[in-house]
């Protein structure tokens, strides 16, 4: 029975990886995706919403990027990996925070400018 217990065990490390690296993968594609549109609508002036469209992929990256954090905490075996992990995820979510307030107050700022016109 032990054995059996360790293939599954090993089987689904394999798995959480598997889906770790698809994060992180998805996370720092959104990011590159967002990065070159947002380089392509600032050389041609193209967007006024620049920031906020910029911030929007930004924050959709860390989302991605902390999720394949999260994950990673269900193959952590050591204490000091754990808080590591979640000094990591801590991070992220401020910042994805940060973000979001960043966003909300750029919106704001926007419907002011609009109602101005």
């Amino acid at each position: 029975m032990s054995g059996f217990v360790n293939f599954l065990e090993t089987v689904l490390t394999y798995i959480v990886q598997i889906c770790i690296i698809l994060m992180e993968f998805a996370g720092v594609c959104v990011l590159a995706v967002n990065a070159v549109r947002a380089f392509f609508h600032w050389a041609t002036r193209a967007n006024r919403n620049l920031r906020l469209e910029l911030a929007h992929g930004i924050a959709l990256a860390l989302e991605f990027k902390m999720g394949g954090e999260v994950l990673r905490t269900v193959v952590v075996r050591e204490w000091s990996e754990l808080l590591i992990l979640g000094a990591i995820i801590l991070l992220r979510g401020l910042l994805t925070f940060l973000i979001h307030w960043e966003i909300k107050n750029e919106q704001n700022a926007e419907s002011i400018r609009e109602n101005k016109d």
